[in-house]
């Protein structure tokens, strides 16, 4: 069984996820802790549940989901994994800090690539990877079949959808990714955003306002 844990984090409130298994193993994915305050929320909580985190997980590269890139590199000696085509945008992510007046300092580690459709596990469950473009170019969704769920980063929103406008968006590709991925798993799965509250594909399909 996989644990999700979230915290909102940052002025506009990103969704980072920790999701740990039986053997308390843990996956962090789109650290957005920007504070101090954050940083030690997200340690306390790893070190109170006993977690040995094993991986760190970009859904994509927009600046509020790799502010902690570096923080959770350095305090776990882990690489950092996500689409190749979204390594532009975490080199570009520094100074798109500095024009919303958020400085930070960017992950400057290894940088391990992942392919949709290639397993990935934590411990002994296996998680699908989701290629989901146009938010961003490289967008993934990390899907528990087992557990019936999915971290799709900014790509659905509880009756919307990512926004399109930044650079590398495009609106017909996300809604492409959106019908010909998620519309495909079951209705009770539910989706963990990169902002706001879970939702589930059924109830997205019946009333998002954006894909009707």
């Amino acid at each position: 069984m996989i644990t999700v844990k979230s915290f909102a984090f940052n002025p506009v409130q990103e969704n980072t996820y920790v999701l740990s298994d039986e053997k308390d193993a843990c996956w962090i994915i789109d650290p957005g802790c920007y504070f101090g305050n954050e940083r030690n929320a997200l340690k306390e909580y790893i070190e109170q549940q006993g977690l040995s985190p094993v991986m760190l997980l970009n859904t994509h590269c927009h600046l509020d989901h790799v502010f902690g890139n570096k923080f959770v590199g350095d305090s776990w000696d882990l690489p950092l994994h996500l689409h190749e085509k979204e390594q532009p945008l975490l080199h570009a992510a520094p100074e798109m800090g500095r024009q919303w007046d958020m400085p930070f300092e960017n992950y400057r580690g290894e940088l391990i690539f992942l392919t949709p459709g290639e397993p990935l596990s934590l411990g002994d469950n296996p998680i699908d990877i989701l290629f989901l473009p146009g938010h961003s170019p490289g967008s993934l969704g990390f899907y528990s079949k087992t557990q019936g769920f999915v971290i799709g980063g900014d790509v659905l929103f509880r009756e919307s959808i990512g926004r399109t406008d930044l650079p590398g968006g495009d609106y017909e590709t996300l809604l492409a990714s959106i019908r010909q991925q998620l519309w495909t798993l079951p209705d009770e799965t539910i989706v963990y955003p990169g902002h706001g509250e879970p939702t589930t594909v059924g109830w997205e399909r019946a009333h998002n306002p954006f894909l009707q």
